[in-house]
C-alpha cells in the first residue's frame, strides 16, 4: 500500500476512504474558472457495498490498496456462493452472492473470470468484455419490419434479459457486452 496523488486515481482502482477499502467507480476532474481544481470521486465500499461520492482537492494524497487477483473458471452456484476453480491448481474460490450482485447473469461455466481479494476475502469479480450466449426466449417479429433499427426483448441462457434486433430468433448464439448489457452481434 502506498500513497498516491489525486491525479493518479483511475476508475477500477482501490483506495482507502474513512479507514475502509473502496473501489473507484467513477472519477471526474473539475477545473472551475475561479478557484482551484478538484476531483469528484465516486467509490464503492468493499465491505458494505455502499456507494459514496467525495471531492478531493487537486494534489491531495490518498492511500492505494493492493488487491490480489486470481484467474479462475466459473463452476457452479451452491445456493449462497458462486464457486470458481483455478484451472492450474484446482483451488476453489467461493464468492458470496452479495459480492457478485447483478453480474451473476454474465456467468457461464468454463469461462475465465478475475476474482479480486482483499485480506484473503473475495471482494469483486472482473467480467470479460463480452460473452457469447444462446437466446432461449424471444418475442416474435413482424415480417417486413426490418427497415428500422427496431429491437425486441429476449432472454438468454444465463437468465439475462436484453434488447436484440428483430432478426434474432430462439436458438441463435449472440455476443453481448457485459459492461452495458447490450447486444453486440450474432454468431
Amino acid at each position: 500500500m502506498g500513497m498516491i496523488t489525486t491525479s493518479q486515481i483511475k476508475k477500477g482502482m482501490y483506495i482507502i476512504f474513512h479507514e475502509e477499502p473502496n473501489m473507484v467507480v467513477d472519477i471526474t476532474f473539475v477545473s472551475p474558472g475561479k478557484g482551484s481544481a478538484f476531483y469528484r470521486v465516486k467509490m464503492k465500499s468493499l465491505f458494505t457495498g455502499r456507494v459514496v461520492e467525495y471531492t478531493y482537492k487537486s494534489g491531495e494524497k490518498v492511500e492505494e490498496v493492493l488487491v490480489e487477483t486470481h484467474e479462475a473458471e466459473y463452476s457452479y452456484f451452491d445456493g449462497s456462493n458462486y464457486v470458481f476453480i483455478e484451472p492450474r491448481t484446482f483451488e476453489q474460490y467461493s464468492v458470496p452472492a452479495e459480492v457478485m450482485g447483478d453480474d451473476k447473469v454474465y456467468l457461464k461455466e468454463s469461462l475465465l473470470y478475475r476474482i479480486k481479494f482483499y485480506d484473503e476475502k473475495p471482494v469483486g469479480v472482473t467480467l470479460p468484455k463480452s460473452i457469447i450466449c444462446t437466446v432461449v426466449e424471444a418475442e416474435n417479429s413482424v415480417k417486413g419490419d426490418t427497415a428500422t433499427s427496431a429491437m425486441k426483448n429476449a432472454v438468454l441462457d444465463t437468465g439475462a434479459k436484453i434488447q436484440v434486433p428483430l432478426f434474432v430468433k430462439v436458438g441463435d448464439e449472440i455476443s453481448i457486452s457485459t459492461e452495458y448489457g447490450t447486444y453486440l452481434s450474432r454468431k
